[in-house]
């Protein structure tokens, strides 16, 4: 898992290289990147693992059906495009959540206290980090961005 001091490195060594283009040029970068990071995203959570490549904390039995199996995974439908959002400008790039579902991501990605249901009683959930950098991520953002200046 990245570390606070490598998103300092990478952005001090971004904001330096990327000065020198233009701000369309940065526009199409930060885009690109923003794409490819929800792709990344969406991998890590159709796997069901962490960013840190450990598995989530599986469901209570309660979502199991008879033979002990899980009838669907989680954030099937959290992990598609409708609701996971791309925001990128000339100096920056984000992946998050629209709002419709904001709250629920927040309660899963902090493990934070919810009502089940609207008149259900209030559960902490576990921790289930949905979004976040690998090293790996960081590697494949300054790869590009030298290939994106070499252009």
């Amino acid at each position: 898992m990245a570390r606070l001091d490598d998103f300092q490195t990478l952005d001090d060594t971004l904001s330096v290289l990327l000065q020198q283009l233009s701000p369309q040029s940065r526009r199409v970068f930060t885009l690109q990147v923003a794409k490819e990071l929800r792709q990344r995203q969406q991998k890590h959570i159709q796997e069901q693992k962490k960013p840190d490549g450990s598995p989530y904390v599986p469901r209570k039995n309660k979502r199991r059906d008879k033979q002990g199996r899980i009838r669907r995974k989680m954030f099937t439908r959290l992990r598609t495009a409708r609701f996971m959002k791309t925001e990128s400008g000339p100096d920056e790039a984000a992946v998050t959540f629209a709002a419709a579902v904001a709250n629920l991501s927040a309660v899963h990605h902090y493990g934070l206290r919810d009502k089940v249901s609207r008149n259900g009683p209030t559960v902490r959930y576990e921790r289930r980090q949905l979004l976040g950098f690998t090293d790996d991520d960081i590697e494949w953002i300054k790869d590009l961005a030298l290939t994106h200046i070499a252009k």
